[in-house]
């Protein structure tokens, strides 16, 4: 199978490359997937592409009239896909759901960790040789309560974390998971009750229609001033603009986040030269209860082996013509 990597990364590339095993012949570019760039597309039966492209409706129509069959996700996210388009035209669309969950766990933990512990000052600091502690309070994970919104692969990985540190643990989801339950002492509550009785929220859901702007003033009205918000999702499910004013007024304790709402042409590029125009983000960067890192939960060994694996995996399957598990299918979604 001919295949066209979008949006290739540095990192990726030599992962890809072993997984191949030179079963497919593969075409890298940097592009990023929109309706100018679909015409690389031409002559390949694939394409395969990452969180940050875009899989608009146009977009597709475009690759199928260029003679794209199949295309790969090297993501377990597929917002950016318009899945039901591509069913109606006939393009066969497949993610990476499992290729490491605990990466993107444990980098929630992290960014907690750091927020509360106030490492980053304190790294400043010392490189500057000031070894003074009087800006460096921090507060303790044990004994907290925390709200995982969201217990799939990478929240239930959370809430035994949490368990760990010695936390109360509370849940948001439409499915509960019984072993959790039995397991974790973990208890479902409503988001609006998780909201108000939590001193740590992350935020463990995909970005959806309903999930988007899901965390807005309504919600941070309701939540305790010394909480800490995580964020390793998606950037939209956050409304910048509400988050931004709580964090300034002190409503809020802080945001540790991985993701920014409108991320995409700035994230996975080298901008300190040029500097950036997104207004917002600037504002965000700039205050002192903010951790932001770019995107990188994913930017581990492990992961970019299992996310190599399995995008050569979804095009083994297309081309022997065998089922898929990976594939997404629009009516399933909708279960």
């Amino acid at each position: 199978m001919k295949l066209l990597v979008y949006s290739t990364k540095e990192f990726e590339l030599e992962n890809l490359k072993k997984a191949n095993r030179n079963k497919h012949r593969i075409t890298y570019v940097t592009d990023a997937l929109d309706s100018t760039t679909a015409t690389l597309a031409a002559g390949h039966d694939a394409i395969s592409i990452f969180s940050g492209d875009d899989a608009s409706m146009v977009v597709l129509e475009i690759l199928k009239e260029l003679g794209v069959q199949y295309i790969t996700l090297r993501s377990a996210g597929y917002n950016n896909v318009s899945i039901e388009s591509a069913k109606r035209i006939g393009l066969r669309v497949a993610n990476a759901p499992d290729y490491s969950p605990h990466d993107i766990a444990e980098h929630t933990i992290c960014l907690l960790l750091a927020l509360n512990r106030k490492l980053i000052r304190a790294h400043t600091q010392v490189q500057h040789y000031n070894f003074l502690l009087n800006d460096l309070m921090g507060s303790n994970v044990y004994g907290k309560t925390v709200g995982v919104v969201g217990t799939g692969r990478i929240g239930s990985i959370l809430v035994k974390l949490f368990h760990a540190f010695g936390c109360n643990i509370l849940a948001c989801d439409l499915a509960h998971n019984h072993f959790l339950e039995n397991q974790y002492d973990l208890e479902y509550v409503g988001l609006k009750e998780l909201c108000k009785k939590s001193d740590i929220i992350s935020i463990n859901v995909p970005l959806t229609h309903d999930t988007h702007h899901m965390f807005n003033m309504s919600l941070f009205e309701l939540m305790k001033e010394q909480v800490v918000l995580v964020n390793t999702a998606r950037g939209a499910i956050v409304h910048t603009k509400d988050l931004i004013k709580v964090l300034k007024s002190g409503k809020i304790a802080g945001y540790a986040t991985d993701v920014y709402e409108t991320e995409k042409g700035i994230f996975f590029k080298d901008n300190s030269i040029t500097g950036i125009e997104d207004e917002q983000l600037k504002a965000l960067i700039a205050l002192p209860n903010v951790l932001l890192t770019p995107h990188q939960a994913f930017v581990t060994q492990e992961a970019q082996k299992s996310v190599a694996e399995t995008t050569i995996y979804n095009l083994d399957c297309w081309e022997e013509n065998r089922s898929c598990k990976n594939e997404l299918d629009y009516e399933s979604l909708l279960l």
